[in-house]
């Protein structure tokens, strides 16, 4: 499929997608595709995004149609402060997505208008954010064009799939263009994700909670909190001004009400990602003028549990579950995790190596009644305990190989894959 011809699929106002929707309006343009409004038989606008698979280099396609696939899927998670996926299709070989049309644009004009509903929108901006993570994904491309409201006036995160990649033969290749866009991005990028180091490579939560910190202060203050970031020249100093935590707290001064803002800013726009703000709970718990909501629990445990299990949430193997209880049965108590085959849980990696070949281990009891995950595996010719190249994490929190005690709807981070620890 990928290595065959596709179509050159460019439409225009009043031509027909599928032969299903009609295109009404051009809404915009990213690196990977093109957004249209359209029409179905009867009338109802949606926004559909096409993939312009013609415009890629065949030997990324297929990795590229994979995170396509993944963004639909995300998209239908059923949450008010999530842009929906309705529909999912190919045209010409180039595959396209159907989603919900969010007629009251996006959040740039909001941004340092002294709105008095940017406490509310900040509110689900993070809502939208909380039911992400509890699945086991980061948006990592939080920003203003990526947040757009409904027609009742309800904001919504949108762009969840392969605009966040930080795969650079996907983003950085000249053929995708739109070095502004790339560009743009850097603005919400927290440290460690511009500069990535040994040890740091899992994106975790706390990732979209810098990016969050960002966004919420140009909200208020109209300015990005690391300076001014109009060309390349200043990036460097921006950069570094993030890397050592100056954001601009005399902004703060010249806004009503600024002062009640600064713990919040304080806690998201951390340099250290493991001194941030762990979770999107504890974030709420810093914002501002809002009535607090109750929060999305995610993982609902069945009410007669058989076993236990680790279900891929994000990943190449998407929707796969390991079924920990059925293996313990047959007489195994340590569980080995990598990219290994000689793991009994192999997870597949193909695009990176972030994942060690030997990454973590997860043990029970001979009742298997709790379950421990450690970092790293013991190596039997070297006679060592061997960690993982970078880390192992269970929501937030790095696991060491004393070990880690898992409850059901945790979510194990390892790498670019992510598992939740689940009952069945």
């Amino acid at each position: 499929m990928t290595n065959q011809a596709v179509d050159r699929c460019d439409y225009n106002v009043g031509e027909y997608i599928d032969n299903r929707y009609q295109v009404s309006k051009t809404l915009g343009e990213g690196s990977f595709g093109k957004v249209y409004r359209v029409t179905d038989g009867a009338g109802k606008n949606y926004a559909l995004k096409l993939l312009r698979l013609w415009e890629v280099p065949p030997d990324i396609r297929k990795p590229l149609m994979d995170r396509f696939e993944m963004e639909f899927k995300t998209g239908q998670i059923d949450c008010d402060y999530l842009v929906r996926s309705l529909d999912y299709g190919t045209v010409g070989g180039n595959p396209f997505i159907v989603m919900e049309y969010c007629s009251g644009g996006d959040l740039t004009p909001y941004l340092g208008s002294g709105s008095n509903k940017i406490p509310l929108i900040c509110q689900q901006i993070l809502l939208g954010l909380h039911a992400l993570h509890i699945r086991g994904k980061v948006h990592r491309d939080l920003k203003p064009e990526n947040v757009l409201f409904k027609s009742n006036g309800m904001a919504a995160l949108t762009d969840f799939g392969i605009a966040g990649d930080r795969n650079k033969r996907m983003t950085e290749r000249n053929i995708f263009g739109k070095p502004n866009q790339i560009f743009g991005t850097y603005a919400y990028m927290p440290p460690e994700q511009v500069n990535r180091v040994r040890g740091e490579a899992t994106v975790l939560p706390t990732t979209d909670i810098f990016s969050f910190g960002v966004l919420a202060f140009q909200l208020l203050t109209g300015s990005l909190p690391f300076g001014e970031l109009t060309s390349h020249n200043e990036l460097a100093q921006y950069q570094k001004r993030g890397k050592n935590g100056e954001w601009n707290r005399q902004k703060l001064a010249h806004i009503k009400n600024g002062e009640q803002w600064h713990p919040l800013f304080s806690g998201c726009l951390n340099p250290d990602f493991k001194s941030r703000f762990q979770s999107i709970k504890e974030v709420l718990k810093y914002l501002p003028e809002v009535t607090q909501v109750v929060m999305e629990k995610g993982y609902c445990p069945p009410q007669i549990v058989r076993g236990f299990c680790m279900r891929i949430m994000q990943g190449e193997e998407f929707g796969k579950i390991y079924q920990l209880s059925d293996l313990v049965q047959h007489g195994r108590r340590i569980l080995t995790i990598g990219r290994g085959s000689d793991n009994l849980l192999p997870v597949k990696e193909r695009q990176s190596a972030y994942v060690s070949r030997h990454h973590c281990t997860i043990e029970t009891t001979p009742a298997g009644d709790y379950w421990i995950i450690r970092d790293g595996q013991w190596q039997k010719e070297q006679k060592t305990w061997q960690e993982s190249s970078n880390g192992t994490y269970v929501n937030s929190t790095q696991v060491t190989q004393q070990g880690y005690i898992l409850k059901t709807g945790d979510i194990v981070s390892i790498g670019d894959v992510k598992m939740r620890f689940e009952n069945y």
